[in-house]
């Protein structure tokens, strides 16, 4: 491993501290990981879903493999900061298959990975996450292994023991290697700070509308605060105010806010310059 990648993956560890929370703006591609990056942020996140929207695919893994192999190494060669990757489910039909995506996105210039459960058996999961740190181990890279559950977003099994479940699935996360565990779709804070008394790693949590503010979730215990496919939803309801007012009104009100076109385009010098 290179110096310059030994200290990314150096820098992204010591970024989860609930003392000073780790907020991630998800990106999509390169322009907006620029973006991103230039607002100041520490590190960057993709979103599965802006990547497969972007692409002209449903989220959900139905997006070829190597398109997301492309779009992660596009955006970790185009920002300073350390990028980690959201792989879903590990884009393979069984446990096996997640080495070779983690050797690939770790080539591609990530230092980590979001592996999520969905509707998998919790011991799947399991699986897929102790090869994910084989892989990683042969690749010699210490990757930030970050285990999504989701008990809270799709509301599995009964609300009365959910609390249980969850944390049970992140102990049983934790032994397989996991460094993080990302419980979005929670944002009572009575629930969030039991699952972070209850989880011995950093809690990662989605942040959006109704949610408490980055600091208040640090004092709840959360090291981790990602928008998910928010920014993406943001940008593209943008996209769509603008053209129905265009055809609508015929009023252009809604872009007077937008990023002056020298700014953003000052974000790409070496894609535009000699």
């Amino acid at each position: 491993m290179t110096t310059a990648r030994l200290d990314k993956v150096q820098q992204f560890r010591s970024l989860h501290s609930s003392d000073r929370p780790l907020a991630l703006a998800n990106a999509w591609d390169v322009a907006s990981a620029r973006v991103i990056a230039a607002a100041g942020a520490p590190a960057i996140a993709t979103t599965s879903a802006g990547i497969a929207w972007s692409l002209g695919h449903p989220d959900g893994e139905s997006l070829p493999f190597e398109q997301v192999e492309e779009r992660i190494a596009r955006i970790a060669a185009a920002v300073d900061v350390p990028v980690t990757a959201d792989i879903e489910g590990g884009y393979g039909r069984d446990a096996a298959d997640v080495a070779e995506t983690v050797a690939r996105i770790l080539h591609a210039g990530a230092v980590g990975v979001n592996i999520e459960d969905g509707t998998r058996p919790p011991a799947e999961l399991a699986a897929r996450l102790t090869v994910a740190r084989a892989a990683a181990e042969r690749a010699g890279v210490s990757l930030f292994l970050n285990a999504r559950t989701d008990t809270y977003l799709f509301g599995l099994g009964d609300p009365a023991t959910r609390l249980k479940d969850t944390l049970e699935r992140a102990r049983a996360y934790v032994d397989a290697g996991a460094d993080g565990i990302f419980v979005p779709g929670v944002t009572d804070p009575d629930t969030i700070e039991e699952l972070a008394a209850g989880i011995s790693v950093p809690l990662n949590v989605m942040a959006g509308p109704g949610t408490p503010d980055v600091a208040a979730l640090g004092a709840l215990g959360v090291a981790r605060v990602s928008l998910g496919s928010g920014v993406a939803q943001t940008a593209y309801t943008a996209a769509r105010h603008a053209a129905q007012q265009l055809y609508e009104t015929g009023g252009y009100d809604s872009l007077t806010n937008a990023l002056a076109f020298h700014e953003l385009n000052g974000l790409f010098p070496n894609e535009l310059r000699p």
